[in-house]
C-alpha cells in the first residue's frame, strides 16, 4: 500500500503548487506561508484524533521526539524557499529544480540509512539528473548571477535541498511512531518557524490585508499540502525513503499540466525532454 500513498503525495503536492502560485500574486510568500501552515496544522491534529494516536505521544522517545523537530525544521525552512521562488519564478521551472531533491535524497539514503543502490539505480538517478539539468534555462543562471541576490533560483534550490534532509530526518524520526502523529507534531514546529519569520521581518500586519480570493486559495493550498504530508509520510513509514521518494518528485507532471491550463506556461522542446526524462527516470527508479 506504501506504493499507493506514495502517488497520492504526488498528486496532492503537484495540486499544492498550483494553489499556492495562485494565492501569493498579491500576498507575500512569508506570510502565505504561515498562514497556509495553521491550515495544514488544524488538518493534521484532525486526522491524529481520528487514527486515536494522540495517546502515543508520551511513549514517544527523546531521540524520535529530536528528528521529529529537526525533520519539521527542514521542512519549514524548505517550505519558506519554495513559496518565495514560487512568487517570483514560474511554476514549470521553480517545481522541477524543486524535484532535484531527489537525487540527493538517494545519496543521503545510501549514506545514512544504508539503503543500498544497483547500477539500473544509479542510472536512473543519472537520467534524472540530466532531465532537471534540461529544464533549467540558461538565461535563469545567468540572471541569478548578474542581481547577486540569488532570485527565485537560489530560492528554488534551498528547497531542494532542505526538503531531502526532510525525507531522511523524517524516515529516521518516524520510526516506531504512528505517521499522523508524526506529520502533526512536524507540522507545530513548522508552524513556529513561519510565524516566527513572520514577526521577525515585521510582515503581521500583512495577514489583515490578505484579499479573501488569495486567502481561500492559500487555505486550499494548506488542505493539499496536509494530504500531501500525510499520504508521504505514511509511506516513508512503510517503504523505502529512496523509492517513496522519487515517486512523490512526480508532483511535477501534475503541476505541469496545470500550470499550463491555469497560467498559459509553455515548455519548449529542450525542457520537454528533460521533462520526459525527469519522469522517466523517477518511474524506473520505482520499479527497479
Amino acid at each position: 500500500m506504501w506504493l499507493f500513498y506514495a502517488i497520492g503525495s504526488a498528486f496532492f503536492a503537484g495540486v499544492t503548487s498550483i494553489l499556492a502560485k495562485c494565492g501569493i500574486r498579491k500576498t507575500d510568500s512569508t506570510v502565505a506561508t504561515a498562514v497556509r501552515t495553521v491550515v495544514v496544522l488544524i488538518f493534521s491534529w484532525i486526522m491524529v484524533l481520528i487514527s486515536g494516536s494522540f495517546d502515543q505521544i508520551t511513549s514517544i522517545s527523546g531521540y524520535t521526539f529530536l528528528f521529529l523537530v529537526l525533520s519539521g525544521a527542514a521542512t519549514g525552512a524548505s517550505w519558506l524557499c519554495y513559496f518565495k521562488a514560487l512568487q517570483t519564478g514560474d511554476v514549470n521551472k521553480v517545481v522541477p529544480i524543486d524535484k532535484s531533491s531527489t537525487v540527493l535524497t538517494i545519496i543521503l539514503a545510501l549514506i545514512f540509512l544504508h539503503e543500498g543502490i544497483s547500477f539500473p539505480k544509479a542510472v536512473a538517478v543519472i537520467v534524472i539528473a540530466a532531465g532537471i539539468m534540461l529544464m533549467i534555462e540558461r538565461k535563469d543562471v545567468e540572471e541569478t548571477k548578474n542581481t547577486g541576490k540569488g532570485g527565485w533560483l537560489l530560492y528554488a534550490a534551498g528547497s531542494a535541498f532542505f526538503a531531502s534532509l526532510t525525507a531522511i530526518l523524517g524516515k529516521i524520526g518516524i520510526s516506531g511512531v504512528e505517521s499522523n502523529l508524526g506529520t502533526a507534531i512536524r507540522t507545530c514546529v513548522v508552524l513556529v518557524m513561519a510565524w516566527g519569520m513572520v514577526f521577525v521581518t515585521g510582515k503581521q500586519r500583512e495577514v489583515t490585508q490578505i484579499g479573501k480570493k488569495e486567502m481561500g486559495f492559500i487555505c486550499l493550498s494548506g488542505v493539499a499540502t496536509g494530504a500531501s504530508w500525510l499520504c508521504y509520510y505514511r509511506a516513508l513509514q512503510e517503504g523505502p525513503a529512496s523509492i517513496v521518494a522519487p515517486v512523490d518528485k512526480l508532483s511535477v507532471l501534475v503541476t505541469v499540466v496545470f500550470s499550463y491550463f491555469v497560467f498559459g506556461e509553455k515548455l519548449g522542446k529542450k525542457e520537454a525532454l528533460g521533462l520526459a526524462l525527469l519522469t522517466g527516470g523517477t518511474v524506473a527508479m520505482a520499479l527497479l
